[in-house]
């Protein structure tokens, strides 16, 4: 399993919790549990490789991480989503939307670059090409306003 195929089963997960409310930890457990990931790989190709220890990790950090910070997260969404509610958002591009931001401010091994255009593959792939668009505008917007390395 690549990395790019982690980030989407972690999309996948914080989307999930929009609708079970459960623990980012318990989310991750039982969609990782090897009986109902075998099962998935039916529905979605994503499946049909188990993530490895490191991409665990990586899925339990970003899905806990998104959901500890959903309000943050959302906060930095709305500044850049201008004249956009955040409810007219559809859920899916806003959990890539807010994973996307989280892994450019607390994942250290993801490039800025690398997020943004893995958000715009998945907000393409699972809610078209406008919402790549709008993924690539609201995060480029993001991504201008961070720091400069080194300035």
């Amino acid at each position: 399993m690549t990395r790019g195929n982690a980030r989407e089963l972690a999309v996948h997960l914080i989307y999930s919790r929009e609708f079970t409310g459960q623990e980012p930890e318990q989310e991750v457990a039982s969609r990782l549990e090897k009986e109902y990931y075998m099962s998935l790989s039916q529905e979605n190709q994503v499946y049909s490789d188990r993530p490895s220890a490191s991409q665990v990790r990586y899925i339990d950090t970003v899905v806990t991480g998104v959901a500890n910070r959903q309000e943050e997260l959302n906060e930095q969404i709305r500044r850049f989503a201008i004249g956009w509610d955040i409810s007219r958002i559809s859920r899916l591009t806003r959990c890539v939307l807010q994973l996307a931001i989280f892994e450019t401010l607390f994942v250290e091994d993801v490039p800025t670059g690398v997020a943004i255009s893995e958000a715009v593959r998945l907000a393409k792939m699972y809610d078209g090409d406008e919402a790549g668009a709008f993924t690539n505008g609201i995060l480029g917007a993001f991504a201008r306003s961070l720091p400069q390395e080194g300035a």
